[in-house]
């Protein structure tokens, strides 16, 4: 027989509601891409593992959900600097001096500080051989052709391809564009 003071310095016993709201909060964690592959493992196996309440609390405190005041108030702050972008955009392309479209023809307009480039850009930041711009199937194509500072439509990198049409705004560096047709 154990005496009241024995039961009391062992600690509660892990109940399976308990860890299954831990497992819940790691999965949904997981999802929401605020725990890589390996952590999402490594503390599934502690929370199975886990034998006492005071071994899941840490697996969890990073990833406890917020509450609705706080996620209105994110959710705020994210959509007044997705308007903030926008606006700095919009501001900015005005600005931008134009890049007239070529005429379609056999050969795409290669974009770089190269000379014999059709579109040379003499900017430390423009990569000797850095995009190409050609007609295919009706639709303009920009292609960056491996450039070291990046090639980017609307504000968003171009890794490989992307459609543009008239009114984008492309960058080859730090040298911005506004395309026209005219």
């Amino acid at each position: 027989m154990t005496s009241s003071f024995e039961s009391h310095t062992h600690p509660a016993r892990l109940s399976d509601a308990e860890r299954d709201r831990v497992l819940a909060v790691l999965r949904e964690g997981a999802a929401q891409g605020k725990l890589s592959h390996d952590t999402f493992l490594r503390r599934m196996d502690l929370a199975l593992a886990a034998r006492q309440v005071e071994q899941l609390r840490p697996l969890t405190a990073d990833l406890e959900p917020e509450s609705p005041w706080a996620r209105r108030l994110f959710g705020t702050v994210g959509r007044v600097s997705a308007f903030s972008q926008r606006l700095r955009r919009a501001w900015q392309a005005e600005k931008l001096p134009k890049l007239l479209l070529p005429q379609p023809g056999p050969y795409p307009l290669r974009i770089g500080r190269d000379p014999l480039n059709g579109l040379r850009l003499s900017h430390d930041t423009v990569s000797r051989l850095h995009a190409e711009l050609s007609m295919q199937g009706g639709l303009w194509i920009l292609r960056d052709l491996g450039s070291t500072n990046g090639t980017t439509v609307n504000g968003r990198r171009v890794t490989t391809t992307a459609v543009v049409r008239d009114g984008d705004m492309v960058g080859f560096g730090q040298m911005s564009f506004r395309l026209a047709t005219h």
